[in-house]
């Protein structure tokens, strides 16, 4: 039996707020804060101050988000990739608070200097990853599976490789790193 929250997010999928509205929404915020942030399209002068051109940020914006809206094949990336990525983030949240429980309040936690570089690499190939995984070629493939077609049987020689490529570039960074230098008494 359907509830009635059940009912109204059906009747939210029914008129297009999944497929329409909300990609729509955020291809539309993202661009404009970007040409915001950006000025790209210039600035005008206002007693002495400089302001953006938000109309036209505004209105390019609004174009290209009509565009993003009207190609299928984008709003389902957009779809697949924004509910991944809020995935790997609520992940990530769980994964500090699993951590934090661990350290007493006001004390250094781990992810503080190589230790937050590794995580946010770590968050930056799962957004790549999720994103290689949402675009599908003429033949339905993914590219993430087209990768791994291309690195060999797509398991254990991929899995190797990589291990054996970072012990590589760990052991370089190691034998090319400078040593402070002794102190002598």
């Amino acid at each position: 039996m359907a509830t009635p929250f059940r009912e109204v997010i059906e009747f939210f999928d029914s008129i297009g707020l999944f497929d329409v509205v909300l990609p729509f929404l955020l291809v539309f915020t993202i661009v404009f804060a970007i040409l915001e942030k950006t000025k790209v399209l210039g600035t005008e002068d206002i007693d002495g101050k400089k302001y953006t051109k938000k109309n036209l940020n505004a209105i390019a914006a609004f174009v290209i988000a009509f565009l993003v809206v009207a190609s299928s094949q984008l709003v389902e990336i957009i779809t697949t990739v924004s509910a991944n990525a809020v995935i790997v983030l609520f992940l990530s949240v769980l994964f500090l608070m699993l951590v934090g429980s661990f350290y007493k309040e006001g004390e250094p936690v781990f992810l503080e200097g190589g230790w937050k570089v590794v995580f946010m690499v770590i968050v930056f190939i799962s957004i790549v990853g999720i994103f290689l995984d949402a675009i599908k070629s003429p033949d339905g493939r993914t590219w993430l599976e087209r990768v791994f077609d291309f690195t060999g049987t797509g398991g254990d020689e991929l899995a190797g490789s990589i291990v054996l490529l970072a012990l590589i570039v760990l052991f370089i960074i190691y034998a090319t790193k400078e040593s402070a230098p002794a102190k002598h008494s």
